[in-house]
Order: C-alpha cells, then sequence, then structure tokens
C-alpha cells in the first residue's frame, strides 16, 4: 500500500509529500505520530515544497546578473552605505508602497549587487520581478518595434512589481529609446516600482536622456519621493579579495 501510496503522490507532482512520507517510511517515524501528526507533517512539506519551488522559478525568471543576498553586503564606512536604510528597503515595503530606488556610484563599487541583492528579497516575498541590463532592454525594445512584438514586450515590463534598470546612463539615449522609456516609466508610474542603478549623478540623468521636455517628464515620475543610496570610495575590485561582497569579484572578471 505504501509504495502505491508513493506511487500516486509522485504521478500527481506532490514531491514535498512524496519525500517526506518516503523518508518517514524509510527512518520509521510513522510510529512516532499520530495520524493527525502525520497528516500536518505531509502537508508542511509540501507547502514548503511548492513555496522553495514558486521562489526558484521567481528567481529564474527574474534574471539576475549576480546571485547576490543582503547578509553579504559589506557596510564599509567608505563606501556610505546605511545598513538600516538597506535592511528597510529589503522587507520590501516600498514596493507594495509603489516607490522607486536610485542606486548611484562609481564602476565596480557593488551597485548592481546591492540591486539583486534587494531583488532577491522580493523574490522571496513573492514579487514579480524583472532585472534588465538598460541598454540592452532598450536595443531589444528596438527590435521589437521592427518586428511587431513591441507590445507584447511593453505588457511583459508593466507586469512586473519591481523592475531592475541596471547601467542606467552608460550611453545617451536616441530618439527612439527615449520614447521607449517615456513609455515604460509612464505604465509604471503610480502602480509598481523601479530600481535603477547608475554611474551618473541623478543631476546628470538629463543630458542622457535629452530633449528637456521628455527628460523633465520622465525625471519627475522616477525621482520624486525615490529612495537613494548613493555609493561612495574605490571600486570592489581593487580591495582585497576577502573584503567584497561575497561572489562579487569573480561575477565581475
Amino acid at each position: 500500500m505504501n509504495t502505491s501510496t508513493l506511487d500516486k503522490l509522485r504521478k500527481l507532482k506532490f514531491f514535498g509529500m512524496y519525500h517526506a512520507f518516503k523518508s518517514c517510511l524509510e527512518t520509521g517515524q510513522t510510529a512516532e505520530y499520530t495520524t493527525d501528526e502525520l497528516l500536518a507533517h505531509l502537508v508542511e512539506a509540501e507547502w514548503d515544497d511548492r513555496q522553495n519551488r514558486r521562489i526558484e522559478r521567481t528567481i529564474m525568471y527574474a534574471k539576475f546578473r549576480y546571485k547576490a543576498s543582503v547578509e553579504n553586503i559589506h557596510y564599509h564606512a567608505d563606501r556610505s552605505i546605511d545598513r538600516n536604510q538597506v535592511m528597510r528597503l529589503a522587507d520590501c515595503t516600498f514596493v507594495d508602497r509603489n516607490e522607486n530606488l536610485l542606486i548611484t556610484g562609481s564602476t565596480g563599487i557593488g551597485k548592481s549587487y546591492i540591486a539583486s541583492a534587494i531583488g532577491h528579497q522580493a523574490c522571496i516575498q513573492g514579487y514579480r520581478v524583472f532585472y534588465a541590463s538598460t541598454p540592452k532592454l532598450f536595443a531589444k525594445l528596438k527590435m521589437a518595434k521592427a518586428d511587431g512584438s513591441y507590445m507584447k514586450e511593453t505588457a511583459k515590463l508593466e507586469r512586473q512589481q519591481l523592475l531592475i534598470l541596471d547601467d542606467f546612463g552608460i550611453q545617451p539615449f536616441d530618439a527612439q529609446s527615449r520614447a521607449a522609456l517615456m513609455e515604460v516609466i509612464e505604465d509604471r508610474h503610480g502602480k509598481t516600482s523601479l530600481i535603477i542603478t547608475s554611474q551618473l549623478p541623478v543631476s546628470k540623468w538629463y543630458e542622457v536622456i535629452g530633449e528637456k521636455t521628455i527628460a523633465d517628464a520622465i525625471l519627475d515620475r522616477i525621482v520624486h519621493d525615490a529612495h537613494r543610496i548613493e555609493l561612495k570610495g574605490e571600486s570592489m575590485r581593487k580591495r582585497r579579495p576577502a573584503e567584497p561582497e561575497k561572489g562579487y569579484l569573480e561575477n565581475h572578471l
């Protein structure tokens, strides 16, 4: 009977229950449980398994550039990172409030790592997240304009509760990319959240966006009441190997 039950659990894709029940049988723990306790144990195992698989799917779909975690952020005094601020952002209530986060600082200082770490936290808490290199994203949207899939691509972006735009301003926006940026920001304004990382201070974003009227409209929607992390100090690549966030150097070299 137990073999048949295990086979049915596997076919029904109740993998949490399957592995928990199989483990109980192999270790003889079934005798230690009452019927209610065994049922509760199996249901809890199934719940945990489904939650873990959901998180894994969400993280995989987000397409993070780095495998990052808030626990592995290093709060060097010369980087000007406020641990309390990061921990408040990591609870992701800013996503509930449809607020934005702007992370600026020089190349290699850890902007993308922090953005990815907070993005991972959002995935764990059940938010839909998508990470994109800004230049690559808008190059893709240009191609989508040409092949007729533009509306599909922008609709996919709009569905994300948290959109991470990495390397914003690394190259100036041309007219087509500027129009696409305006559309993406307008679709999300007041409904979802953004994390933007940039080597440039926010005051320089007008120049890379171009077209003052459009830049004003975009930045008014992005910057107003946004949280900010302004990193300082030298590139993390120049630090001793023991100092960077875990896994950061290998992802950069």
